[in-house]
């Protein structure tokens, strides 16, 4: 396809924030795309074609497509890779389908179930990024002679005085940052984000004036292995059974009893099959006890967590120097919420996050991800929640 005459006032300024993106890239030089066959990625590489790149396409098969690929909206489907493989031709650029089934359910399906089955709440899109898609993909990359790996997600990339920072992306509505936390400083240094610097309306009339057909297709809105939104389907397709327990309050009276904690998240209010008169929430799943606590809102509150598996992009030489001297953070504890204000603290050999205010429902499972206090768009790093601290404790 001949784009050298494409050059809207969108275009143009797309392609400056595509250079600024990749700085410290000169034209020509080789740059791996990975494709999900949706309008980000296909625009990504789209972009970096006109930026003068040597582009090379590539799509994971992450698993048996089979019922997802009737589903509309769901990532990764069937149709995914047709669409990837479309838009490369449209684009003119090589694209390699590459089956990364056997990597994917070893690093993420099989964590998904075992951190379900603990009773924690697993978030598999930051798994998914921490290894087939950043640690595999940025190996590929080096293989197949790429100096960069490219992806579609909204977020930044920026220069520091010391090393490549992670940021915020420009459009708060579409902003991955939460989800990209586990990104290593090595990897930073291997991947570019063209698209984190513009607006999601500008990225699809960009794939219009490219002419991709992808360009209004819908975005994901599913976890790309579980289409129907069943999490326990999913579990007891693998062969992991749920253990009948109780549900407490927690005043100590015995509710009822559940056919697994597989069914619950901490904050769950409705499901839970008990009729109290009141309000009540899930404050606690004990998986060794397979009991399930609730109680009042308030008894979610939380002043304080500790991480595990952290990742450390800030200034400081690591986690533990930072939290050793108190460093104050925005700590984000869902991908929905804003920072809150809070400080970080180094006891019992591992790294807590102290609210300045009680935080609601945080989870075992999820991440706690943090943010500069001064510069607030730019991630310092963060970790897996291990364990947390009630305000009513």
């Amino acid at each position: 396809m001949d784009m050298t005459n494409i050059r809207s006032a969108e275009m143009t300024m797309a392609l400056e924030a595509v250079h600024h993106a990749c700085v410290g890239l000169m034209p020509g030089t080789r740059v791996m795309a990975a494709m999900s066959g949706g309008v980000d990625s296909s625009v990504t590489a789209g972009l970096l074609k006109l930026a003068g790149f040597d582009v090379v396409g590539v799509t994971m098969q992450l698993y048996d497509h089979g019922g997802a690929a009737k589903k509309k909206g769901a990532c990764c489907a069937g149709q995914d890779i047709y669409d990837a493989r479309q838009a490369a031709d449209k684009l003119g650029i090589p694209h390699y389908v590459l089956d990364f089934e056997s990597k994917f359910h070893d690093d993420v399906i099989q964590d998904f179930v075992k951190t379900y089955t603990a009773g924690e709440t697993p978030i598999p899109c930051i798994r998914c990024n921490q290894t087939v898609k950043f640690r595999d993909l940025n190996q590929l990359a080096k293989e197949l002679g790429a100096a960069a790996l490219a992806t579609g997600h909204y977020v930044r990339r920026e220069q520091g005085a010391k090393r490549a920072e992670l940021h915020r992306a420009v459009d708060d509505t579409r902003d991955q940052s939460y989800f990209l936390f586990a990104t290593t400083p090595q990897q930073l240094d291997e991947v570019r984000f063209p698209l984190g610097g513009m607006p999601k309306t500008v990225v699809r009339t960009l794939a219009h004036e490219l002419g991709l057909e992808v360009a209004d297709k819908p975005d994901s809105q599913d976890i790309c292995f579980v289409p129907d939104g069943n999490y326990t389907n999913l579990i007891n397709k693998l062969g992991v059974r749920g253990t009948k327990g109780p549900i407490k309050h927690l005043d100590g009276r015995e509710l009822g009893t559940h056919e697994g904690i597989g069914n619950f998240t901490i904050g769950q209010r409705r499901g839970l099959n008990i009729a109290l008169g009141e309000p009540v929430f899930v404050i606690d799943i004990d998986a060794d006890s397979h009991t399930v606590t609730v109680g009042p809102r308030e008894a979610l509150l939380t002043k304080s967590l500790s991480l595990k598996e952290s990742n450390w992009l800030g200034d400081e030489d690591s986690l533990q120097a930072a939290a050793e001297v108190k460093k104050p953070v925005l700590a984000r504890v869902r991908s929905t919420r804003e920072p809150k204000p809070a400080h970080l603290e180094w006891r019992d050999g591992a790294a807590h996050v102290v609210f300045a205010d009680a935080e609601e429902g945080v989870a075992p499972g999820q991440a706690c991800v943090l943010y500069d206090t001064e510069i607030e768009s730019r991630v310092l790093g963060g970790g897996f929640i291990a364990d947390t601290q009630a305000l009513l404790s």
